[in-house]
């Protein structure tokens, strides 16, 4: 076997929630829209301007939407922030939200207290269908992400996520990019794998 590897962009992700068209007509109103703040990475993807507040029992915090809407309502927070809010929130892959934890969310208009759907996002590598292709990776993957610097480390399993809807971009959360001592834009990094 040989090791491979290839540098990805970087993408970290802070705490944000993504909502179905049900819960943004509860919490904005109905018909309400998401108004683009910034693109992120992935095709038509983009943080809106609006906020939600999520209450637990810990107390409140506030979470960016990322948009456009979802089939389920799905809350992303890093570790740090889930002990902070006092939810026992799992590692999982995004849409898997099966017996997550649950919370209050409020908005302008509403509240919605959701069952579950709290998640830490497992880290996970996007790639365009023609970037997969000539590395020789698939949907569903697993590889290792190595970083850099003063702080260098390798992550491992690491989800392959490839499609016509992704590009190429790692992502992992706050908590492992503060970790390894790297943030910003403009960062790749190397994924690695056996072939």
């Amino acid at each position: 076997m040989t090791t491979m590897k290839a540098l990805i962009p970087l993408g970290i992700s802070a705490r944000h929630a993504h909502l179905t068209r049900e819960h943004m007509d509860i919490l904005f109103g109905k018909g309400s829209e998401l108004h683009p703040k910034k693109k992120i990475g992935q095709p038509g993807q983009y943080a809106s301007e609006e906020q939600i507040t999520m209450v637990t029992p810990k107390g409140e915090m506030k979470l960016r939407i990322i948009g456009p809407l979802r089939p389920f309502t799905q809350i992303e927070l890093s570790m740090t922030d889930a002990r902070k809010a006092g939810v026992k929130a799992p590692v999982r892959n995004s849409g898997d939200i099966a017996g997550s934890a649950g919370a209050k969310l409020v908005g302008p208009c509403g509240e919605v207290e959701i069952a579950e759907g709290i998640i830490i996002a497992a880290r996970h590598v996007h790639l365009y269908p023609e970037t997969a292709e000539k590395l020789g990776l698939k949907d569903g993957d697993i590889v290792d992400v190595e970083t850099t610097g003063e702080r260098a480390l390798t992550m491992h399993n690491v989800l392959v996520r490839a499609g016509i809807k992704h590009a190429d971009e790692i992502h992992i959360d706050t908590d492992e990019a503060n970790a390894c001592g790297i943030g910003g834009d403009g960062l790749s990094l190397n994924i690695v794998w056996e072939k």
